[in-house]
């Protein structure tokens, strides 16, 4: 398993080996952030402007099956309060995301392809604004699991994106979100 937290980048700044951008239009804004009280670290990377669907994603990960995991923070936003992870990112416009919506009380799933965002299954769950949730995808063949302050919400067979990709955070529309201890691995 790989475990980054963002104390070792500048305040500002993308991540490095990380590529930030967009599926659909917008302009979303990932820099890092100094957070007091994170989980365990000092620095976590926000997303603050707006866009479609921003995303940031780690460069040169390449997973087929395996899992993904972050805490986030919803911290504001009139439209939406999400967060959420990607994996089997091809591109920006094909790839698997799970989010928790704090403005909907809920999680769920999608895939991404030719840019458009197709549901998959929406499950009602507690997600609080201004509290750090970890939010966890398993996946593994057609099966994908995923858990909210570890709480499995949705578990089904799904066969839209297969093979390996890139991981990553998501976010939605206006959502300011924190996110904090991304891990990954087989």
């Amino acid at each position: 398993m790989t475990l980054i937290q963002f104390d070792g980048d500048a305040v500002g700044t993308v991540p490095a080996g990380w590529t930030c951008g967009v599926t659909g239009s917008g302009s979303p804004h990932w820099a890092v952030a100094a957070e007091p009280g994170a989980s365990g670290s000092s620095k976590v990377l926000v997303q603050s402007g707006r866009g479609a669907f921003p995303w940031c994603v780690k460069s040169g990960t390449s997973m087929a099956d395996g899992h993904v995991e972050v805490k986030f923070k919803p911290i504001s936003g009139r439209e939406d309060q999400a967060g959420g992870l990607v994996w089997r990112w091809k591109d920006g416009d094909h790839y698997y995301v799970a989010r928790a919506n704090a403005l909907e009380n809920n999680v769920s799933l999608y895939y991404t392809e030719r840019g458009s965002r197709k549901t998959i299954k929406y499950v009602d769950a507690p997600v609080a604004r201004g509290a750090w949730h970890a939010l966890r995808v398993d996946f593994a063949g057609t099966r994908i699991k995923v858990s909210l302050d570890g709480k499995t919400y949705i578990e089904l067979d799904d066969t839209h994106i297969p093979g390996p990709g890139a991981v990553g955070v998501w976010t939605k529309a206006d959502s300011v979100t924190a996110f904090d201890a991304f891990s990954y691995g087989p």
